[in-house]
């Protein structure tokens, strides 16, 4: 396990979530962190998402771009940017490092020179943490989310974290398992290699969808 009195860094965050805990902020203001193991794990099984007939119908209408990391620390800002965020200064620095060390990625939905919404989160081996995810339009956060299950399968990877459940996460085949559960899935994703950029760039709306 972790010991809660060392100084979190980047390589200590990537050594929790090897062993299944991530770090939480209280509040914005406070920089404290705490290690969070829930009982109850969510997870989007990647051969299981759901996606709606009108999801499916606002992807195909196509009056958006996705690019991936394309601002990292911006897309964190957009998450925080709530009336209660664990998203801290603490938080951010540390994910910001990890981003520079190719282990944290951010899926990103724009219209124009607008961003629109988007997700961000950290990979290792075949398995991706995600952290949060923000919709300033109806369905963008969906619409990223297709994009990252798209790039998971794509690449080879074998377990999709969302540490917890939420009513929206549930709407696209988000599951609830076990903490035993969780880590033995977790156990065996780590044994995988995983390509998080192995989805081909020019893969249009139909190769995304088909993927998913």
């Amino acid at each position: 396990m972790i010991d809660e009195t060392l100084t979190l860094t980047p390589e200590l965050l990537l050594q929790a979530y090897s062993v299944g805990i991530f770090p939480m902020g209280s509040e914005d203001s406070d920089e404290e962190l705490y290690w969070v193991d829930p009982h109850e794990r969510g997870i989007i099984p990647l051969d299981d998402l759901h996606i709606s007939r009108s999801l499916r119908k606002t992807i195909r209408r196509g009056d958006f771009d996705v690019r991936v990391n394309y601002n990292f620390s911006a897309m964190m800002h957009d998450c925080a940017a709530r009336e209660e965020t664990w998203i801290n200064d603490t938080i951010h620095d540390l994910y910001g490092a990890l981003h520079e060390r190719g282990a944290a990625h951010s899926v990103e939905v724009w219209r124009g020179s607008t961003r629109i919404g988007g997700l961000y989160g950290v990979s290792i081996g075949g398995a991706f943490f995600g952290e949060s995810m923000v919709s300033h339009e109806p369905d963008a956060s969906k619409i990223a989310l297709v994009w990252l299950v798209a790039r998971l399968r794509a690449g080879g990877f074998r377990l999709l974290d969302t540490q917890f459940t939420t009513p929206h996460l549930i709407s696209m085949g988000g599951i609830g398992i076990s903490r035993t559960k969780y880590h033995t899935l977790l156990q065996n994703a780590l044994q995988h290699r995983a390509d998080f950029d192995a989805l081909d760039k020019e893969a249009d709306v139909e190769a995304v969808l088909e993927l998913v």
